[in-house]
């Protein structure tokens, strides 16, 4: 298994950047902030570590102004991950793989919305063309909320980066669906035959509600699976969201989706740096079990 990092926004909100920036243009205007938060989950054992650039579509850059900017803000998301991993590197330290995060579009697509299927497909297609440009070393489709748009982002990414991996995760609600109402098995068959290179869950409600999917899909398809949680859902509290899943918990829920088929897991919103240790060392423990009983 494989072990990718946790979330961006939670770091960043925690560190005093406020919810109405545009996160992604950090890359741009931060991109200090951005390489350390990066390098922390290295240090933490990542061996994935995604983009700065789940909202860098040229819908989401709009609402800020940067509609203009979508190649700028996401090739500067690629250069400061692959930094922080020539880092690693240089410390002899071990390596890691840069993903070039892409999530939704932030809009409504038709027939429910008044965006086409085909100016969804442009917008990804636009984003990834960047991403791979730069240099990602695979593509991470994520919280897909219904299968229209995550076929939309697979089609982009067939059409602009064929050589590049593509893993595609839907979010679900608590009782396991994808957003659209499609049951986890419809998702793993259709993203299967969609041409998918792996498939998952992420975000969601928690880590209870994405293990009970990722076993649905397990059943559905032969593809490498992934799982990355929420840690849990967050509360109010003094006027901050606090999400409440320790780093223990998070390191159970690594190992039994691992158990479960799960050959990479991770974290999503409210997950950290200690998060990810914590299922680093849950891992290792896995690995050294496996090796007594060989």
């Amino acid at each position: 298994p494989v072990l990718a990092d946790g979330a961006m926004g939670t770091v960043l909100y925690a560190r005093g950047v406020f919810i109405n920036r545009c996160y992604d243009e950090l890359n741009l205007s931060d991109p200090n902030l951005i390489l350390s938060i990066h390098e922390e989950y290295l240090q933490a054992g990542a061996e994935v570590i995604e983009t700065n650039t789940f909202g860098a579509n040229r819908f989401r850059l709009t609402r800020h102004g940067l509609a203009s900017k979508v190649a700028e803000v996401n090739a500067a998301g690629v250069r400061l991950a692959r930094q922080a991993v020539d880092h690693l590197k240089e410390k002899q330290a071990g390596t890691a793989y840069v993903a070039g995060s892409i999530g939704p579009l932030g809009v409504r697509l038709e027939p429910l919305g008044k965006t086409g299927l085909d100016e969804a497909r442009a917008a990804f297609a636009e984003q990834i063309r960047a991403l791979a440009d730069a240099g990602v070393d695979l593509l991470i489709i994520e919280t897909m909320p219904a299968l229209n748009e995550a076929r939309e982002a697979l089609l982009a990414a067939e059409e602009t980066a064929p050589d590049l991996p593509v893993l595609v995760m839907v979010t679900v609600d608590d009782e396991s669906n994808c957003l659209d109402g499609s049951s986890p098995e419809q998702a793993a068959a259709l993203l299967t035959e969609w041409g998918a290179g792996a498939i998952g869950v992420n975000c969601s409600t928690g880590p209870s509600t994405v293990l009970t999917a990722l076993e649905c899909m397990r059943a559905a398809t032969d593809l490498p699976l992934a799982a990355m949680p929420n840690a849990g859902m967050p509360r109010a509290i003094e006027g901050r969201n606090i999400y409440l899943c320790s780093p223990e918990y998070m390191a159970s829920f690594a190992r039994k989706a691992i158990a479960a088929g799960a050959q990479i897991v991770g974290g999503c919103c409210g997950t950290t740096p200690n998060h990810t240790r914590a299922m680093r060392s849950a891992m290792r423990a896995i690995d050294a079990q496996a090796r007594v009983t060989d």
